[in-house]
């Protein structure tokens, strides 16, 4: 059997940490698992990035647009008010970049990653996904590790 016909599984536990360790190191907040369920709402903002290799799938990230400034202006070191809108979706496509980046690293030798991709709405994953709940002071996000067999 050749690597790319391996079953890669990601651990909840090590999405989880790649998560609260990029929200504590690039904006000083504290991000943690939570209990709320995920659910459709055209007023969220969702970044993703693709992954192709021995393991193809997405990451995304989604999270209310009115969080979105918050996240961003403390990414930025910036008031939210500051943050002009596609300045947020950047910065937003640039966490899933970032939590991708890691997830990559985590998985396999000679994943390529995608640039981040920004869409208003919720995303929808496939039913395997992995899919976990965060929260931190400025609200509820969602991460969703998605393997897309070949």
């Amino acid at each position: 059997m050749s690597l790319s016909e391996l079953q890669i599984e990601i651990p909840p536990g090590d999405l989880a940490q790649i998560v609260e360790s990029v929200f504590e190191t690039m904006m000083n907040l504290e991000a943690f698992r939570s209990p709320a369920p995920w659910f459709a709402d055209e007023e969220r903002v969702t970044a993703s990035v693709q992954l192709s290799g021995d393991w193809t799938g997405s990451l995304t990230v989604e999270c209310g647009r009115w969080q979105l400034a918050r996240l961003a202006g403390r990414f930025l070191s910036l008031e939210p008010e500051a943050v002009a809108g596609d300045v947020a979706l950047d910065v937003l496509g640039e966490l899933a970049n970032m939590i991708g980046g890691n997830l990559k690293s985590m998985l396999s030798p000679g994943i390529q990653i995608s640039m981040p991709n920004v869409s208003h709405g919720s995303g929808t994953a496939p039913p395997d996904s992995l899919q976990l709940a965060f929260e931190t002071v400025a609200g509820v996000f969602w991460v969703t590790a998605a393997n897309y067999e070949p």
